[in-house]
C-alpha cells in the first residue's frame, strides 16, 4: 500500500465551500499519486477558525467553538472524498467537546464509512494551562482494509506506553499527526516516532502543520516536515526513514509499504524488539 502524509499549512476561508474546495485538492493530489491512507496534520481545522471572522478567529476560547460546531460537516466532507477516491483519510484533529471542555480529536475516515474516532491522550503545557483542552480516555486500534492502524497525536508519541498498548491490540502502522510550533517540538515529535517505529517493528507516518499562521494564536507558527519511518531493520532503510519532505515546505509526502514486511521483521529482524517488549519488566521485577 502507499501511505501519504501531510505537510499542512494552514488558509483563511471565507465560506466552507472553500475549504471543502481546498480540501478535496489535497485528496485528489494524493489520491491520484495511487496513496491509500492519507494522513493531516493534528489541529490542523483550527483554519476554520476563520469561518467565524476575525475576531472569533483570534481568541483562543471562541476559536474552540467555532472549529467545534463544523465536525459535523467535516465528517461528511471527509466521508464523502474517502468514498469518492477509495482512499483511508485520517482528518486534520480539532476540539470536540464532551461535557463542558474539549477533547483534541482526530476521526479515521474509509471508504465504507467513519472507521473511529482518537481523541489525545496526553496534553502539553498550552492545552493544560492555557487554552485548557482536556484528555481525552482510551486508546484504539482501528481495524481496516489496510491493516490494524493506531494513533498518536502529536505529544502521545513521546510517551512509548501508549504506542505500545496499541501495537500490542495488534497495530502494525502507526499515525502521528503533529502541530508545533519550533524546530525542537518537532524534533521532540520525530525522534519520539522513530522510536516508537524500532521499538515495535511497525511503521510511524508523522503530518505536520508547517508555517505561519496570522488569524489564529493557538497555532500561529508551525514547524515541520512529513515523514514515514519503520524500524531500522531487515526491509528497511539502514535510516528508518522510508520517506521525509523538506522542511516546512508544504505537500505530501509518501512511501510504499508492506504488512508482510512488517510481520517478516518482528519474526526474523536482526534484533526483535517488539518479541523482548516483554522482557522489561521481567528484569525490573514488576513483570
Amino acid at each position: 500500500m502507499k501511505l501519504a502524509a501531510a505537510a499542512y499549512p494552514l488558509t483563511w476561508f471565507d465560506h466552507f465551500d472553500d475549504f471543502a474546495a481546498h480540501l478535496a485538492t489535497w485528496v485528489a493530489d494524493a489520491a491520484g499519486q495511487g496513496a491509500d491512507l492519507l494522513t493531516f496534520p493534528e489541529y490542523g481545522a483550527m483554519e476554520l477558525t476563520s469561518l467565524g471572522g476575525r475576531a472569533v478567529a483570534e481568541n483562543l476560547e471562541a476559536g474552540l467553538h467555532e472549529v467545534a460546531r463544523r465536525k459535523p460537516a467535516l465528517d461528511a466532507l471527509h466521508l464523502e472524498l474517502a468514498a469518492k477516491h477509495d482512499v483511508h483519510i485520517l482528518g486534520a484533529s480539532g476540539p470536540v467537546f464532551i461535557g463542558q471542555r474539549p477533547v483534541n480529536r482526530a476521526s479515521l475516515y474509509g471508504p465504507s464509512g467513519l472507521v473511529g474516532h482518537q481523541d489525545k491522550q496526553i496534553m502539553t503545557r498550552f492545552e493544560r494551562e492555557t487554552w485548557d483542552v482536556v484528555a481525552g480516555h482510551g486508546l484504539t486500534a482501528f481495524d481496516t482494509d489496510l491493516g490494524r492502524i493506531g494513533v498518536v497525536i502529536c505529544y502521545d508519541s513521546e510517551f512509548p506506553l501508549l504506542a505500545r498498548a496499541l501495537v500490542e491490540q495488534g497495530a502494525e502502522i502507526l499515525l502521528a499527526p503533529s502541530c508545533t510550533d519550533s524546530f525542537a517540538g518537532f524534533t521532540r515529535v520525530r525522534v519520539g516516532s522513530m522510536a516508537r517505529a524500532l521499538e515495535n517493528q511497525c511503521v510511524v507516518v508523522h503530518s505536520p502543520t508547517v508555517g505561519l499562521c496570522d488569524f489564529c494564536p493557538a497555532v500561529d507558527e508551525n514547524v515541520g516536515a512529513a515523514s514515514i519511518y519503520g524500524p531500522p531493520d531487515r526491509g528497511f532503510p539502514a535510516n528508518g526513514i522510508l520517506a521525509e519532505g523538506a522542511l516546512n515546505t508544504p505537500g505530501w509526502t509518501m512511501a510504499e509499504i508492506s504488512l508482510e514486511t512488517i510481520r517478516e521483521v518482528r519474526r526474523d529482524g536482526g534484533v526483535l524488539n517488539h518479541a523482548h517488549w516483554p522482557e522489561q519488566l521481567a528484569r525490573l521485577g514488576t513483570a
